[in-house]
């Protein structure tokens, strides 16, 4: 339920120019500790410093760190173990913080406020468990029968209910409930990528994608009160976009950073329509023409920029950032562009526009995940790797189930013992295993099963 109004009023309760009175309530009312601050600052802040969020640098972004087979790989990339282990690939937090900035930027330049775009963008993986998507799948597998497990409404019940920040009393109960970091409307609606239940896509009743499990329904409803339905708000679009580009660009970058592309193999036909099949209906729509793909992955071959015959010297680990700053710069300007173009200069916010995004950019962008998709995700140590995690979720999930509630934290232990029924029981335990690293995954799945 909603809470009450703040007992006096602050400075930081009006709303930022551009943006409404309703986007800046919180479900649970509250005084401000500091006035001056905009809600959007705080929300931001809370954000940044939750538990949440540094959990996110023990999680895999797209290849595990410091595992066996990065190490053994090496002999394929001429690199010594010493240095596969220090490739450093990216984390969920640093991708995280990476889509904060473009974001932040992004959003600035078209009228959003920025601390809410950046906001949103920190809070848009909050949710993902320990293994990346694998682990999501393993997870959506066990909770079939309780609504299912997915990132994005696994973010908007952590920003809401499990991150412990904020508390309300129950009107029923008169217990002390969480509201989790107790953001405003507009941060939270703008953190949302998928605003539907499970099975309620717009055009796709059998899309995976969903923002929302049934027992969180009632804020979802307080969030989305008087939005389109199924519409994504401005700031939404935003995030979503920068972390397109985010991750695109910067699984390439790290892909040939470690050596597994080979910038020469791009210009090879056989390689190039391998590439294309795997961008067709995961990137790109199934009825897209492979020669859209061939052209969009030319136009971007053919910068002067692009890291030609990388080789990790210095010189071209330079050129391999300048290269990343050059597609940023493109992806977000063409954005930016073709979104002025359509709805003038003025301040674009929540509902009064839709980014948009010209055809050629998004085939571009799409082509990059394609590339990074093929020669690191595809990779067979990785699919190794992966069945390997797959099972260890799995068996992980069977045995907090069958020994539960050992091997829960306090928090969730709690949670447990107050739970009405199996289906409720069931979804704490997939709230504990999506809280774990990948690091803890395996610790806790070593404790409870050897």
């Amino acid at each position: 339920m909603e809470g009450t109004a703040p007992a006096q009023p602050y400075e930081n309760h009006l709303p930022p120019p551009g943006y409404d009175p309703t986007s800046v309530d919180r479900w649970a009312g509250e005084p401000d500790k500091r006035p001056g601050r905009t809600a959007f600052q705080r929300d931001r802040a809370r954000v940044l410093h939750s538990a949440a969020l540094r959990r996110l640098a023990g999680k895999t972004q797209v290849v595990t760190l410091g595992t066996l087979p990065q190490v053994l790989d090496s002999a394929r990339t001429g690199k010594t173990p010493i240095e596969a282990w220090d490739a450093s690939p990216r984390t969920r937090l640093t991708h995280s913080l990476e889509c904060a900035q473009v974001g932040r930027e992004l959003g600035a330049a078209l009228g959003c406020d920025p601390d809410l775009v950046e906001a949103a963008c920190l809070s848009h993986d909050l949710g993902h468990p320990p293994f990346g998507h694998n682990g999501e799948q393993a997870l959506n597998e066990f909770a079939h029968d309780c609504g299912g497990f997915e990132g994005n409404a696994q973010s908007l019940r952590l920003l809401t209910r499990i991150e412990p920040k904020r508390f309300q009393r129950s009107e029923e109960t008169g217990d002390l409930v969480s509201v989790g970091l107790n953001l405003t409307r507009a941060a939270l609606d703008a953190a949302t990528k998928y605003p539907w239940p499970r099975g309620a896509h717009p055009t796709d009743p059998t899309s995976p994608k969903f923002g929302v499990y049934d027992d969180d329904r009632p804020v979802f409803d307080w969030i989305r009160k008087g939005a389109p339905d199924h519409r994504t708000c401005f700031e939404a679009q935003v995030m979503d976009w920068s972390d397109d580009v985010a991750y695109s660009v910067h699984d390439v970058e790290d892909g040939l950073h470690a050596g597994h592309i080979d910038p020469g193999c791009l210009y090879a036909e056989p390689e190039r329509q391998s590439v294309f099949a795997v961008a067709i209906g995961r990137y790109v729509p199934a009825d897209t023409d492979p020669a859209e793909l061939a052209e969009a992955l030319d136009r971007l071959l053919d910068q002067e920029w692009w890291p030609h015959g990388y080789d990790g010297s210095a010189v071209a680990q330079a050129r391999l950032k300048d290269a990343t700053s050059q597609l940023i710069g493109r992806f977000c300007l063409a954005a930016e562009g073709a979104t002025r173009a359509a709805y003038g200069t003025g301040r674009l916010t929540r509902y009064a526009a839709e980014l948009v995004v010209p055809g050629n950019a998004r085939l571009e962008c799409a082509v990059l995940k394609a590339v990074a998709d093929r020669y690191v995700m595809q990779r067979a140590e990785q699919e190794r790797l992966r069945a390997d995690q797959r099972i260890m979720v799995a068996e992980l999930a069977e045995a907090l189930t069958a020994r539960a509630p050992e091997g829960l934290d306090p928090q969730f232990r709690a949670l447990f013992d107050e739970a009405p029924d199996d289906r409720a029981r069931k979804r704490v335990l997939v709230d504990q295993i999506a809280s774990l690293t990948d690091t803890s995954a395996r610790s806790l799945h070593a404790r409870l099963t050897i």
